[in-house]
């Protein structure tokens, strides 16, 4: 089963993943400065963080003011938001792909899920989920591997379907196989549109300064052509 694959692979990564999450480029230098970027003020802000991880946005958030609540598919990667968030924020283990029943009607601010759509082939549940847990007006900002670059990387012949894809990471320890779902760009923004948001910023990230030390050569791919795409939403 692809969901269990998924598991296993973070189960693996997790430790590695924790400990080169501060300065591992596309995280620390590409994507977090830039998703990021689409928040407000979150001071005083209630916010669900989706697929956290091992905790460092909510680390971020918590010391902006913001209240946090957590969850993700690792059960490694939940302790170890907790371990980095001692005594603060909400963690628990959660599939992203089911019903949030333990979290009220309106009850967030902001939902914030990065980097993890991709791994989950239908996002019309979790979509309409984010919607739900959000107030009238609440932001949904979302970070996801960009769909021309996964055309490309893939080597799909088949833009228009959702595709189950693997690859294989070798930037936490050892080589781990990771799978996900490569979609078009429709099914990156029907899902939104469909289900109760406005897309208010669609932004085709770059790099900040500090990639560049640490790796140019994605440091100049990335400059040249998009390899993540991150949406702020807002829900009415």
């Amino acid at each position: 089963m692809i969901k269990s694959k998924i598991l296993a692979a973070y189960e693996t990564m997790a430790v590695r993943y924790n400990e080169l999450i501060e300065h591992k480029p596309h995280n620390a230098y590409y994507d977090r400065p830039n998703t990021l970027s689409l928040l407000p003020d979150v001071a005083g802000k209630s916010i669900l963080d989706a697929a956290c991880g091992p905790g460092k946005y909510a680390e971020i958030l918590m010391e902006k003011g913001a209240s946090i609540t957590g969850f993700d598919l690792s059960p490694t990667m939940v302790q170890l938001a907790r371990e980095r968030n001692p005594g603060k924020g909400t963690f628990f283990v959660h599939d992203l792909s089911e019903p949030l029943n333990m979290l009220d009607n309106q009850s967030f601010d902001i939902v914030l899920c990065a980097l993890a759509l991709h791994y989950i082939p239908e996002w019309g549940p979790t979509i309409r989920e984010f919607h739900r847990v959000l107030k009238p007006g609440g932001l949904l900002v979302i970070s996801i591997e960009h769909p021309f670059f996964e055309y490309n990387y893939f080597n799909s012949q088949k833009y228009f379907e959702v595709e189950h894809v693997k690859c294989t990471w070798g930037g936490f320890g050892g080589k781990v196989e990771v799978n996900s779902f490569r979609r078009p760009l429709g099914e990156c923004i029907s899902p939104l549109t469909e289900n109760g948001f406005l897309i208010q910023h669609l932004l085709e990230p770059k790099p900040v300064k500090e990639f560049e030390a640490l790796d140019p050569r994605h440091y100049k791919e990335l400059n040249e052509f998009p390899g993540f795409m991150c949406i702020r939403a807002v829900a009415v």
